[in-house]
């Protein structure tokens, strides 16, 4: 039974009448009815303090936060992903008087700040920490996914550390290596096949490192076998640096040579399959295979 249902068997006249004994005299009324009161004005002293109070402050905290929710839905929008060039121009930017803030809020303290890990702080602090992260040399587009689970899993790793990769000296003697690889590679089939098709991996020689990293930290979890599916451009590239495709075989193909009668594939050999096994520099042995794609309309995918 709930313990104030004796209210609702009282008159509404009766109670007003003993309120204004009780705010008259408060020894007046039966104890019970006096500590009711006294709960009551207190609750309605608190209430109305709150209601007085400048909810202003508040209203920025939650416009703060759509800032930060705008940053990660269209930051990509806004990278310097182009050293020659400005990019297009996307609207709405995300200037701050797009979200109701002014210059006049850059030093004030919004525990928005939280919500991307670096607890309260200036407006001027939050969105530094937002531009280094989403609006630098690499864009992030993930907020369209449909699992919460997986938004949440990409956000922390994307904002813990900005965006943003520390390499050893090691490391990065590895990235250049593997680079120059792909680089040479392309140089030499433009040198040596003159006018033949080669799907060049120029402008992307990034996709050999980027895939040897993956396949060192997915053995470094377990895996040993791995399979790639992918198009035509940087087919070859992938063949030589990553698959480790002899070079022979791959320049046998441009020539045609490998093939009875010595026909001409065209550009069957971007078509091809190819697996292999070998140990990786951390010392596991993986499985590889390239899938074989077999139409312009990248079936593999």
């Amino acid at each position: 039974m709930d313990e104030l249902s004796f209210l609702g068997n009282s008159e509404i006249e009766s109670i007003e009448k003993m309120y204004q004994l009780y705010k008259g005299d408060p020894q007046s009324v039966d104890t019970s009815w006096k500590s009711f009161f006294q709960g009551y004005e207190f609750a309605r002293n608190v209430y109305t303090d709150q209601e007085n109070q400048d909810t202003s402050h508040l209203d920025k905290e939650f416009k703060v936060l759509n800032l930060i929710d705008s940053y990660r839905r269209r930051g990509h929008l806004f990278t310097m992903t182009n050293p020659v060039h400005s990019r297009r121009r996307y609207t709405p930017t995300l200037d701050i008087e797009n979200f109701g803030l002014l210059e006049a809020d850059l030093k004030t303290i919004f525990q928005a700040g939280k919500e991307i890990g670096i607890g309260p702080a200036s407006l001027d602090d939050i969105i530094a920490y937002l531009k280094d992260t989403y609006c630098r040399s690499i864009g992030s587009e993930f907020m369209f996914l449909r699992i919460t689970e997986k938004i949440d899993w990409l956000r922390q790793k994307i904002e813990q550390r900005k965006n943003q990769t520390k390499f050893n000296s090691e490391e990065k003697k590895k990235i250049f290596s593997l680079l120059n690889q792909a680089v040479g590679f392309e140089q030499f089939i433009h040198r040596k096949f003159v006018g033949q098709k080669r799907f060049s991996l120029e402008g992307c020689e990034n996709l050999i490192p980027a895939l040897y990293y993956i396949l060192e930290s997915g053995s470094n979890l377990g895996i040993s076998e791995f399979v790639i599916g992918m198009s035509h451009r940087g087919r070859l590239n992938v063949l030589a640096n990553i698959l480790r495709k002899p070079y022979e075989n791959i320049f046998q193909e441009f020539s045609a040579e490998a093939y009875d009668q010595s026909v001409d594939l065209g550009d069957v050999k971007y078509h091809l399959g190819f697996g292999n096994k070998y140990t990786l520099e951390n010392g596991k042995l993986i499985e590889l295979n390239l899938a074989p794609n077999p139409s312009h309309l990248e079936a593999v995918s």
